[in-house]
């Protein structure tokens, strides 16, 4: 045998106790395949692939695999597809969370145990981009994200469509009678019509934006259409780029660093983005061992605008983002506020990028910074005796009316309680209530949902009324809208506070001064303590990922990741 260099085929040999019998073994089973010897002594850029018939953002991956591949082989080296797990948003159940730190682990452990020099990511639904950028953190291999773009939108009669925040102002509109069962059906049809993620600032796109952010995918490549030929053309300059790794080797570990985590929780705000962000974003920067403490976001908020005018904040959508000038016009015009110093998988620094030309802005889309939509930034986290690590708000989407407000709590302490009662004509409630959703936690049997967006209870939506304030331990869809408190930490299902509410409870939200509290005495919280019964799972009971997840999902804080994979410095 000859002494095979390192790298490539070579790598991780599956262990029979004779290296070089491995390698010949190895060689003879990927000559089946049909490659020549010469492509088989090059270096392998694996493509962590993601199609699914479950995932309907995802349908155009044939044609950005092959564009990947054709940037791989042009640039010298041998592009060789592996399937993970495929997160569709609204394929799943109980809902999408439950499954990234499964993707995570499926991506790790294929990146680790298979023959590459440099991986691709292709992601692009919401929970999929997140899970590979944990997976691939934790690997810490050379890699490189490419996403899937967001969809086009459609029209119905003069309205512009685009999922899903249309998807929920219509919703709203059926019921309350504003529109029938027949326009609502014609309204479905046309909210979705082509390949690629929703087409606002939902979870999807700002992951996207954040990726570009911390560096790990091409400069520009966050917003260009699904089904735009740019989409392809970078897919093909991400499959160079990853060649490009291998020469000059640059790992997960040196481009998500402290300083470009800043750098993204500072877009994230001035995006006005998925409050979904938060939790990623705090899962991501776990596998490397970088803390995130909801203070830091309260930090940065205070002095990062908004600074986007898209949906659910503004009016426009992602086409309109790409157009006005994407990531690097918002980049622009935070530079003075952000980390210039950090590495990005091209192997040029974030200010090294700022320094090249840029096209024109669309202020309509795209504000100036001495001239932004919002002063501050579009997420705040609240602190107080509901919430003592920490609940999240998103002001930039919220009625600003209800920012300082005292209500009588009106609980509903499972989903299936929220969904036999809030249309109840008998429920007691009015308009300056404050709706509380209990037991929907990452511990909870549901796993956190996008449960977080409680309907208006249908007796005032056919009054006009628009928005309350609504509280839980949920999670909301990034493309929804409202005065809506999420991710209360601890959960219900710990015994958090939250737990303790009861109906005609009052409760204090100020959003001037970070707080959410519950105005209850400490005898009378003592009393229910005693007597609380909480609804947690026993993991005993379940089997397979169901009892690893019961057994080791974090709270929302601390990115709902599973404690096993955090790096040591992160498990505080």
């Amino acid at each position: 045998m000859t002494k095979e260099t390192e790298g490539g085929l070579a790598r991780g040999l599956t262990n029979y106790g004779d290296k070089d019998f491995a390698t010949y073994l190895r060689r003879s089973f990927a000559s089946s395949m049909g490659y020549s010897r010469e492509m088989l002594s090059k270096k392998i850029v694996g493509i962590a692939y993601t199609p699914s018939g479950f995932n309907n953002c995802h349908r155009h991956f044939p044609d950005m695999l092959e564009a990947v591949k054709r940037g791989v082989l042009a640039a010298g080296a041998l592009p060789i597809e592996f399937p993970t797990i495929s997160l569709g948003e609204v394929f799943l159940n109980p809902t999408s969370l439950k499954f990234r730190n499964l993707m995570s682990m499926d991506t790790e452990e294929m990146i680790r145990a298979q023959p590459m020099d440099a991986v691709v990511l292709m992601g692009g639904c919401d929970k999929t981009v997140p899970a590979q950028l944990m997976g691939a953190a934790s690997a810490d291999i050379p890699a490189i994200q490419i996403v899937a773009g967001p969809m086009m939108t459609s029209k119905y009669g003069e309205e512009r469509l685009g999922a899903c925040t249309d998807c929920r102002r219509f919703w709203g509109k059926y019921r309350a009678g504003e529109i029938d069962s027949e326009q609502i059906g014609k309204i479905e049809a046309r909210l979705a019509t082509t390949a690629g993620t929703c087409a606002v600032m939902g979870t999807a796109s700002t992951m996207a934006c954040i990726t570009e952010t911390l560096g790990m995918s091409l400069p520009g490549t966050a917003a260009i259409p699904a089904v735009n030929a740019d989409r392809l053309r970078s897919a093909e300059a991400t499959g160079a780029a990853a060649v490009n790794l291998i020469a000059n080797p640059l790992r997960p570990g040196q481009v998500i660093t402290r300083g470009s985590v800043e750098n993204a929780l500072r877009v994230l705000l001035a995006l006005g983005g998925s409050t979904n962000a938060i939790i990623h974003l705090t899962a991501i920067a776990g596998r490397l061992g970088i803390d995130v403490p909801l203070s830091w976001l309260n930090e940065l908020s205070d002095t990062t605008p908004v600074l986007v005018n898209l949906k659910p904040v503004g009016s426009h959508y992602m086409e309109d983002f790409f157009y006005a000038g994407g990531m690097g016009a918002v980049l622009r015009e935070l530079k003075p506020l952000l980390n210039l110093d950090c590495l990005t998988v091209t192997g040029e620094t974030l200010g090294e990028r700022l320094e090249l030309p840029s096209d024109p802005v669309d202020r309509n889309v795209i504000a100036a910074a001495e001239n932004p939509y919002e002063p501050q930034g579009g997420l705040v986290a609240l602190f107080g005796s509901l919430a003592p690590r920490g609940a999240i708000l998103k002001r930039s989407a919220a009625d600003k009316n209800l920012f300082e407000l005292e209500g009588r709590a009106v609980v509903f302490n499972s989903l299936e309680d929220l969904a036999a009662r809030i249309d109840d004509p008998e429920l007691e409630i009015s308009e300056n209530d404050f709706l509380v959703l209990q037991n929907a936690g990452p511990k909870s049997d549901t796993g956190m949902p996008e449960a977080g967006y409680l309907p208006i209870p249908k007796k005032l939506a056919s009054k006009g009324v628009k928005d309350m304030v609504r509280i839980s331990d949920a999670r909301m869809s990034g493309t929804a809208f409202g005065t809506i408190v999420l991710h209360v930490t601890p959960e219900a299902v710990e015994g958090g506070p939250l737990a303790l509410v009861q109906t005609g409870d009052r409760i204090k939200l100020s959003v001037a001064n970070r707080r959410i509290d519950l105005l209850v005495e400490e005898g009378e919280l003592e009393k229910r303590r005693k007597t609380l019964q909480l609804k947690r799972r026993d993991p005993k009971t379940l089997r397979g990922y169901d009892r690893l997840y019961a057994e080791e999902v974090l709270q929302a804080d601390q990115g709902c990741d599973f404690r096993f994979l955090l790096r040591p410095e992160a498990q505080s």
